[in-house]
């Protein structure tokens, strides 16, 4: 029987035990996909607990807890409760959890980052608490010390245009920081016309343009401005949640007239907001592509599901699942009028249903080519696929319809400093599954060759592919 979570974790044979350590281990970390604060990064926030670090905004631990039987004032919190109850009252879910991969990434974070074996659960809370805050406490464990812990080297942060990206441009000037906090290009509420939220964004985005926006003319040349002002402030990649994929031909006259309905208050069909969205997203391709960006997709998301909780504690709370809308046939053709119109950067697909992956393996093959390796990835297990079987599945799609040589890898998409374990768990699934082909003979034992692609995926193709620079 093997020791819990031992150095051979999740490495099922001697191959990939030496894949893992020779050449995965000590890779350096590129965070391309996250939700981290960059103003908790400026300031070297020091928690004041593990609760606050693990357990604030973190709703994957939210719908565990939920379905733990865990009361709701103990997972969002309320002011007749105490921390270390809302913490106690997790440790006392991970029992629960044996399959999901909560269970480990919580083990991993403990073991990695604050040097604590203990196992988790209800009779460990008050030891656990007790050692993890003292790290806390200390200057190991300021948010900047974790982050050089982990052998991070680049953060991608998810920000919204009409952003100042002011603790970017703080941190871009310190010469001695160690590595990169990027912003990333989050449109999504240009987008979203239909939505309550929309003419109130504008707003926002006049005072960061420094004029009116009242036309869709204007409109696009305010996002084209924030974009060039993302790039001087060393962003190089933009993220869609595309929770479907629009595709409807317009033209500028039929996207205006769309614009204007929309912010006189009128209401816009689905169709309108299809053709919107679809010139929108053209316009913004041809930006992204003139730039040397790299466009993110992430498609199927089924978000908001439980109105009255999203009435009571807001959205982004835990309440979203995977969605089932088809996107072959939309995506081909936004895909295909991108590339028609020179405006098809380089661009990574996502889809929160694992149903999709060898569909957006097959149609990510039909759009390569410019000499780029990898022009169209098939982006990582994302979200409820980022389990031991999700990453494997992804990898043996990519592996059996794509080129995995040439992924670029794993990504947190995480509100917590305390989730870079991940990358670890990442390269340990993809180490087990390279050792069994090679333990199979469905692959040569050639270590220089294996050790090459191993570093490839777990660092050096993001490095190339998203032009950040790096440790050459």
């Amino acid at each position: 029987m093997r020791t819990f979570m031992d150095e051979r974790f999740l490495l099922g044979n001697e191959t990939a035990f030496r894949l893992y350590t020779d050449y995965a281990q000590d890779m350096p970390i590129i965070d391309y996909h996250s939700h981290l604060n960059p103003q908790e990064i400026w300031e070297d926030k020091r928690f004041g607990n593990i609760a606050e670090v693990w357990l604030n905004g973190d709703h994957y631990k939210w719908r565990a807890m939920r379905a733990n039987g865990v009361e709701e004032r103990l997972i969002t919190g309320r002011q007749d409760v105490t921390d270390f109850e809302r913490f106690a009252a997790w440790c006392a879910t991970v029992p629960a959890l044996p399959g999901n991969p909560l269970y480990h990434w919580s083990h991993l974070e403990l073991r990695r980052i604050f040097g604590i074996t203990e196992e988790i659960n209800e009779g460990s809370a008050a030891a656990i608490w007790e050692k993890a805050n003292a790290k806390l406490q200390s200057e190991e464990l300021t948010v900047r010390a974790i982050i050089r812990g982990a052998r991070v080297e680049t953060i991608c942060t998810t920000d919204d245009p009409a952003d100042s990206l002011e603790y970017h441009l703080k941190l871009g000037k310190e010469a001695d920081l160690g590595f990169r906090v990027l912003p990333t290009f989050r449109p999504d509420r240009a987008l979203e016309l239909a939505r309550t939220a929309f003419v109130p964004w504008l707003r926002r985005l006049s005072e960061a343009s420094g004029y009116s926006i009242l036309t869709y003319p204007q409109l696009l040349q305010a996002l084209e401005e924030r974009i060039l002002f993302f790039h001087q402030a060393g962003g190089r990649i933009s993220d869609h949640a595309l929770d479907y994929v629009p595709y409807a031909e317009a033209t500028l006259e039929e996207a205006s007239t769309i614009f204007a309905k929309a912010v006189s208050g009128s209401s816009v069909s689905l169709e309108e907001e299809q053709k919107y969205k679809t010139f929108t997203l053209l316009f913004l391709g041809k930006i992204y592509k003139r730039q040397g960006w790299v466009v993110q997709y992430h498609i199927n998301a089924h978000r908001n599901n439980n109105s009255l909780m999203e009435g009571r504690l807001g959205p982004d709370t835990g309440y979203d699942s995977i969605h089932d809308h088809r996107l072959a046939y939309p995506l081909v053709r936004l895909l295909d009028a991108l590339d028609n119109n020179d405006a098809l950067p380089k661009t990574i697909l996502y889809s929160l249903n694992a149903k999709d992956n060898d569909v957006l393996a097959s149609i990510a093959g039909s759009f390569q080519g410019e000499g780029i390796p990898g022009k169209i990835q098939l982006g990582s297990a994302w979200w409820f696929n980022d389990t031991k079987s999700g990453m494997r599945a992804q990898l043996e799609s990519l592996g059996n319809i794509g080129v995995l040589g040439r992924f670029v890898g794993m990504l947190t998409d995480s509100r917590s400093f305390l989730s870079f374990p991940r990358h670890e768990y990442f390269r340990r699934v993809l180490c087990s599954l390279i050792g069994e082909w090679v333990e199979q003979g469905e692959l040569p034992d050639n270590r220089s060759w294996l050790g090459d692609t191993i570093r490839n995926i777990s660092y050096w193709n993001a490095q190339h592919y998203f032009g950040f620079g790096g440790k050459e």
